[in-house]
């Protein structure tokens, strides 16, 4: 049974007769209400509804103050997954991008700087001790490689596919989801690469995470009942370049792509109550995953 803050609450109030079903309105809590404000998500009753360009809002969200004490932030308009719409909605995806490029930059200039950033599991191989890689304590290794790239096509296809899909799932998502989806994705494909390829051949490139903005894509397009053909299509022919090409890391691929709609679903389904537990514990979850497939590999090769 809801309760209002204060009121008594005795075992002749506990019967199902006075089971609330719906919330009650914020200022009127006695009053049940399946509507909320489209700006802070409150709960309003008819008589505290005031008429907005798209839906209802809150007395206080029409003012554009916080005259009950209510968060400032918590008035501003929100994205599908309860981001916060940002003034330049690509600003994270630009900034992935000019890393990229930097790197990219600095690796032409020096290309010695490449070997300290690509994903190896162990250098020299056995039954060598290694000295260098993963299994030697390099972890770093498991986020450098997801922002170094060699070959103009590499990163070339790579900053595309980013800009193209990136841009639009920031703007759905906001900010601080979106980068969390893309590094979870990004690690997931460098720990499954590790665990799975030769110790010794060495992996570099995004498109783990890019896999990963594939897949929480599709997951928002089927959240929205959009036309899921021209992803699924992109996804495909992506996925026979994995397999079809012999010096591709299929598996940065699949764990990234894997990562992405575990990830994305828990980012536009997770209930509204608890939101944010349900979206950044997936991503913890997802974290942890990659921490024992690191860790599995590791107690393999020493």
């Amino acid at each position: 049974m809801d309760q209002a803050p204060g009121s008594p609450q005795g075992p002749e109030d506990q019967g199902p007769q006075h089971a609330r079903s719906l919330p009650g309105c914020y200022r009127h809590p006695d009053r049940e209400t399946g509507i909320r404000c489209t700006r802070c998500e409150r709960p309003i009753c008819p008589e505290c509804m005031v008429n907005a360009s798209v839906g209802f809002q809150c007395p206080e969200c029409a003012r554009g103050d916080s005259g009950t004490g209510h968060s400032p932030a918590a008035s501003r308009p929100r994205t599908i997954a309860g981001g916060t719409v940002a003034a330049d909605p690509r600003l994270v995806t630009k900034i992935l991008v000019a890393i990229n490029v930097a790197v990219f930059i600095a690796v032409h200039v020096r290309p010695s700087f490449l070997d300290h950033l690509v994903l190896i599991g162990e250098w020299p191989p056995a039954p060598y001790h290694p000295t260098q890689g993963v299994a030697a304590g390099e972890w770093y290794r498991l986020v450098t490689s997801m922002f170094a790239h060699q070959a103009v096509w590499h990163i070339g296809f790579n900053m595309l596919s980013l800009w193209w899909i990136g841009g639009p799932l920031e703007a759905a998502l906001g900010r601080a989801r979106y980068i969390s989806l893309y590094f979870v994705s990004g690690l997931a494909g460098s720990a499954l690469t590790y665990l799975l390829a030769s110790p010794s051949s060495a992996s570099l490139g995004a498109s783990g995470a890019i896999f990963g903005l594939f897949g929480a894509t599709a997951v928002l397009m089927r959240r929205l009942r959009y036309d899921m053909r021209p992803v699924i299509a992109l996804l495909v022919i992506n996925l026979i370049f994995t397999f079809g090409w012999s010096n591709i890391a299929w598996q940065a691929h699949i764990g990234g792509l894997v990562a992405g709609v575990i990830t994305g679903y828990a980012m536009v389904h997770a209930p509204r109550e608890h939101r944010a537990l349900v979206q950044y514990g997936t991503c913890a979850l997802v974290m942890i995953g990659v921490v024992v497939m690191t860790l599995l590999r590791t107690a393999q090769l020493t």
